[in-house]
């Protein structure tokens, strides 16, 4: 019986096939790995059409209904993570296509976050540009913490691990979003906004963890921006959608906010022609909230726990909405 073929999409790294016991799989399963992109839906079907099984790295890859309708030989989609908006699991369902998905770890965020805020507080990418270069010899003076207010957009399980952080840092730490309650915040030792525009007014980090949804797609607009401390800094590791990316530009460039730390955009990778890559207050990360070691190690050792499962006949980690 010939066996059945699986993909592994998005090993930028090159590093999935080392991370789990793939060749558990060797009398059943046939496994491949891609290291690019697949930029267009012609070339999803181009490199999936005889496969079987896919394993998707996050949102990288978009499932639509009109690229499953072409995959007619797919039968199980595992997504690393228990949530992928890219992926249209009612068209799957609708063919028969097992959805599966992974845990993931809520540190990586939170660490690359803090990297971050770091990063822009004492001007870490300038100093080290001009001491490799032979610059002035201290050319900034820091911003500091302590003290300061860090506004939280989302208060789920990283903007709790956030806010631990910045109260180690004894910052004063406040936070808002559409469904949290003062006793959440409570819980979290936070102080609860009395609503987004007075945590973008009084703050002066903004860190947005946030799920993209109908109602947080768009929630930073051109107005809300213009209500930032102009010595601000926006902190970006949840989706680049929350934020109208037009009117984070308008705001860079005019100086609305001080700088923004950026590792989620709209489109990824970033077009190579994006204001983001030139403007000089802006510190862009390629989306590496989520790459770590650990992180990877987890995904791959659950995808290949998804896929024994569904060859038993009992699928684990089912996504089912």
């Amino acid at each position: 019986m010939a066996r059945l073929r699986c993909a592994i999409l998005d090993d930028y790294q090159r590093v999935a096939l080392a991370m789990a016991d793939w060749p558990s799989l060797d009398s059943a399963v046939e496994v491949t790995t891609l290291h690019d992109r697949l930029a267009t839906e012609d070339d999803a079907v181009a490199a999936l059409g005889t496969c079987d099984i896919v394993v998707a790295m996050r949102e990288r890859t978009a499932f639509r209904a009109s690229l499953l309708a072409r995959l007619p030989r797919l039968r199980l989609l595992v997504t690393t993570g228990m949530r992928n908006a890219a992926i249209d699991v009612p068209a799957a369902i609708a063919r028969s296509i097992t959805v599966c998905g992974t845990a993931s770890r809520t540190e990586p965020p939170t660490e690359l976050t803090w990297a971050l805020i770091l990063a822009l507080a004492r001007h870490l990418v300038p100093e080290q540009m001009a001491f490799r270069t032979g610059g002035p010899w201290q050319s900034t003076v820091g911003s500091d913490l302590q003290g300061r207010r860090l506004g939280l957009l989302g208060l789920g399980k990283i903007g709790q691990r956030v806010a631990r952080v910045g109260l180690a840092f004894e910052m004063e730490v406040v936070a808002w979003s559409q469904n949290l309650t003062l006793e959440r915040a409570v819980a979290a030792g936070v102080r609860l906004a009395a609503s987004k525009a007075e945590l973008l007014e009084t703050s002066d980090i903004v860190s947005i963890h946030l799920v993209l949804s109908s109602r947080t797609r768009g929630l930073l607009g051109r107005e809300d921006l213009m209500r930032m401390r102009r010595t601000a800094y926006l902190i970006n590791t949840s989706r680049g959608p929350i934020v109208d990316e037009a009117a984070l530009i308008e705001a860079l460039h005019a100086g609305w906010i001080a700088a923004a730390g950026l590792d989620v955009f709209d489109e990824e990778p970033v077009p190579l022609d994006s204001p983001f890559r030139t403007l000089p207050n802006v510190l862009g990360t390629p989306h590496l909230g989520y790459v770590s070691q650990a992180n990877y190690q987890g995904y791959y050792r659950e995808a290949l726990e998804d896929i024994h499962a569904y060859l038993a006949g009992a699928p684990i980690r089912v996504i089912d909405r």
